[in-house]
């Protein structure tokens, strides 16, 4: 069955960084997008950044822009998000997930083109 784990969460003070990872199982990894969300209490979970099957093209929300960096690695099935410059409204469980998709340039950004997702990874930044 499909598998989608995600790493790298923890605490971490306002101005620091995390490297988030999701490796994957179970599905065809270089014929996906792929994509990271994230939601905090209380919140619909939100777009963060997504790229596209070869990693040739990505996409970012507005908040997370010029700090954060998503990255894939087809051999090793991994997915990456960067995180730098942390704030404390950055502070949420974050979710890898997975599209198949035709298009080699494609970026999903919304909850319902990803069919398949991870369990989660809480990020804490403290003021």
């Amino acid at each position: 069955q499909v598998q989608l784990v995600e790493s790298g969460g923890g605490l971490v003070q306002a101005g620091g960084s995390l490297k988030l990872s999701c490796t994957a199982s179970g599905l065809a990894f270089s014929r996906c997008a792929m994509g990271w969300f994230r939601q905090a209490p209380g919140k619909e979970r939100q777009f963060v950044a997504s790229i596209s099957r070869g990693g040739g093209n990505t996409d970012y929300a507005d908040s997370v822009k010029a700090r954060f960096t998503i990255s894939r690695d087809n051999g090793k099935n991994t997915v990456y998000l960067q995180m730098n410059s942390l704030e404390p409204e950055d502070t949420a469980a974050y979710y890898c997930a997975a599209a198949y998709s035709f298009s080699t340039i494609a970026t999903p950004i919304r909850v319902s083109e990803y069919g398949y997702w991870g369990q989660g990874t809480q990020v804490t930044v403290s003021s």
